[in-house]
């Protein structure tokens, strides 16, 4: 539909001072009477009669308020402040929205903004000027799509499928669950780490270690259940890596049950996959993970740890796991 002119605001005012009827006024425009009645109730300022130039600059400041992003906005100012103070402290927007939504500090109470609101501002808007995408877990300056990556089949002895797994795992119900696979440093060099997440609290482990060999990997796994109650490792979930083929003896000495998943299927223990990409952002592809000292990596889990997760109802992964301790 089209919008009212400024012309036709003027034939407006004229036709309603000389007493013609809304319907009158819409039949000598051609248009319906409900479009003319909805225009001069907006732009009709403090119960006085219809003027003509007082209804457009009515529609124009509201034109102008339309098209300004929601970040962009002088009344906005302490919401996008938040939001870029929030983003540099490597929150996403999505958790950025929903601490705003759950848990607003005082002086956002009130107020609300969607998480592509905060995509928008970074990629299209203002936000693309201060270069705020390289405090997104990728730091790509466009959007794009993430594509599966696709591990070799290995033989790995007492294999259990990821089929047989009980159905309370899946729901995440129950705590002690947990995924494990390792991330590449720079090929070069002696450096990869191991990455264990629990599925519940999605809570995470992070160890260096000088390659990928099961060994390796065993050891690493090793030192993440003594950072814990030994109790709350109950199973573990690989791929088809070499990584795993020691799996046995943590069967043997902790009791713990291991799954494998599907050959080239590695979306099948998708948290720990997902975790990976985040850990990305700190530690990028090529980088070599040889020079990164055991302090440094521990503030990488840490600051995954205390990220609020909207499974979690924006929880950290450490507050959770304090009430699931019971302390």
């Amino acid at each position: 539909m089209q919008r009212i002119t400024q012309f036709e605001r003027q034939i407006i005012e004229s036709g309603l001072r000389v007493g013609k009827t809304v319907r009158a006024v819409a039949r000598c425009l051609c248009r319906d009477h409900r479009v003319i009645q909805r225009e001069v109730n907006r732009n009709s300022c403090g119960g006085r009669k219809y003027e003509a130039r007082i209804a457009q600059r009515l529609a124009d400041e509201r034109e102008q308020k339309r098209h300004v992003p929601k970040l962009e906005r002088s009344e906005n100012e302490v919401l996008r402040e938040f939001v870029i103070q929030k983003l540099k402290e490597d929150l996403s927007p999505e958790q950025i929205a929903g601490i705003v939504k759950e848990y607003p500090p005082s002086e956002l109470k009130g107020k609300n903004i969607c998480f592509e609101t905060i995509y928008q501002y970074i990629y299209v808007g203002e936000g693309r000027y201060e270069k705020l995408y390289l405090y997104l877990r990728k730091g790509r300056k466009k959007r794009q799509k993430q594509h599966a990556r696709h591990p070799r089949k290995v033989h790995i002895p007492e294999r259990v499928s990821i089929h047989t797994r009980p159905k309370e795992i899946e729901t995440r119900i129950t705590f002690g669950h947990w995924e494990s696979d390792s991330i590449e440093g720079k090929r070069t060099t002696k450096g990869n780490l191991s990455v264990q997440f629990e599925r519940k609290i999605k809570l995470v482990r992070l160890h260096k270690v000088l390659n990928k060999t099961a060994e390796e990997t065993e050891q690493a796994i090793r030192k993440s259940i003594e950072s814990l109650p030994e109790y709350l490792f109950k199973t573990i979930t690989f791929d088809n890596g070499g990584e795993a083929a020691t799996h046995m003896n943590l069967k043997k000495d902790f009791g713990i049950q291991t799954y494998f998943c599907d050959a080239y299927a590695s979306w099948q223990k998708g948290g720990v996959e997902n975790i990976n990409g985040l850990v990305r952002q700190y530690i990028p592809k090529g980088s070599d993970i040889s020079l990164l000292t055991d302090k440094q990596i521990y503030d990488i889990q840490e600051r995954l740890n205390n990220r609020p997760r909207k499974s979690l109802n924006y929880l950290s992964p450490n507050q959770a796991l304090r009430l699931e301790l019971g302390h």
